[in-house]
């Protein structure tokens, strides 16, 4: 009999554990660029419009969430939703290189395994996020480039389009400002860049990051990088631990002057003060962000959320689009400083 009830008990406290496994809560953050946004600047319209793919995005990975799915996924899912759509420096919405061209940068991390996958200057692949996912999964690297890369997600099945896919009307007009600056020779050095009138052409990227039911965390980062880059420019997106990076404790993905952020290896920089330095998350994406990078000379903003559903978004732009949702139900969606 007391055999009977040790098993019984023993039953029921592993129930019990999986109950709580499956009832764990999970946050998602996201982050759609950071740069000179201002509301006296934006139609309601517009606004609107941003807000609304803000909202699928992040309604997309919550579905995912909430049905047990990895963070792994519901990163991967939400990024390609912004990926889509034209009002994002990423896939679609990706700005021009000084060719004329759209080349892609991606990266995914899995927390729990620090796997890891990256593209660079892909311009073939309709989500750059799959290709970066498939170097993850389907192959021992992790980070490929140019027509390798394209060929290798091709081989693995990520959706191939024309280059012309990417092809936006805003983009290309934005393209051929920054070229006529450069022929006139107006606000070409780095002191242009940080005009407020053009100084996003160097900003615009589109992340996620997550920490799922198990606890399992999980980053994603995808952008068109500068607009009217030359010589084969990559900035910190793809760079697994500056502008991308998951490990057990925290994920993070990065958005703005990438050179500033691959410099700090700013991802890992704020993963490290937490493990080793003992700080919280919001302290050491703080020091990063808004003493560090403008210390520097650069800008921008990240995402992020700790293993305890702890999240940060700090920026040092004058926006950043970002945006936030929990297993409860809370929801935020923000844009403005």
């Amino acid at each position: 009999m007391r055999k009977i009830q040790l098993l019984a008990l023993v039953f029921t406290l592993a129930i019990s554990g999986f109950s709580q496994q499956n009832t764990k809560g999970f946050t998602l953050v996201i982050h759609g660029g950071a740069g000179t946004i201002l509301k006296k600047n934006m139609t309601p319209e517009r606004e609107k419009a941003y807000m609304a793919a803000l909202d699928s995005a992040l309604l997309t990975g919550y579905k995912i969430l909430e049905a047990g799915g990895s963070a792994l996924d519901a990163v991967q899912a939400t990024v390609m939703v912004m990926e889509n759509s034209p009002l994002f420096n990423a896939g679609k919405g990706a700005v021009f290189t000084n060719e004329g061209k759209n080349e892609l940068d991606a990266a995914i991390m899995d927390g729990f395994t620090l796997k890891a996958g990256s593209v660079a200057g892909i311009t073939t692949i309709k989500n750059p996020i799959t290709a970066a996912r498939a170097v993850m999964d389907k192959s021992e690297h992790v980070m490929m480039s140019g027509k390798g890369a394209d060929l290798f997600a091709a081989q693995q099945g990520c959706e191939v389009v024309d280059p012309s896919y990417f092809y936006t009307e805003d983009r290309f007009r934005g393209l051929q400002r920054a070229k006529e600056r450069d022929a006139n020779k107006v606000d070409s050095s780095n002191a242009g860049l940080r005009n407020p009138l053009h100084r996003d052409e160097k900003y615009g990227t589109v992340g996620a990051v997550a920490v799922d039911k198990q606890g399992r965390l999980a980053a994603a980062t995808s952008t068109g990088g500068m607009t009217n880059k030359k010589w084969g420019r990559i900035g910190d997106a793809p760079i697994i631990g500056s502008g991308t990076y998951a490990n057990q404790q925290v994920a993070i993905s990065c958005t703005g002057w990438g050179e500033y952020f691959i410099r700090l290896v700013m991802a890992k920089s704020i993963a490290d003060r937490m493990e080793f330095g003992k700080q919280s998350l919001k302290d050491a994406a703080h020091q990063l962000v808004m003493v560090d990078l403008p210390k520097l000379g650069g800008d921008g903003g990240l995402v992020a959320v700790d293993k305890n559903g702890n999240i940060s978004m700090p920026f040092c732009t004058e926006g950043m689009y970002r945006g936030f949702i929990r297993s409860n139900g809370q929801k935020e969606i923000l844009i403005y400083k």
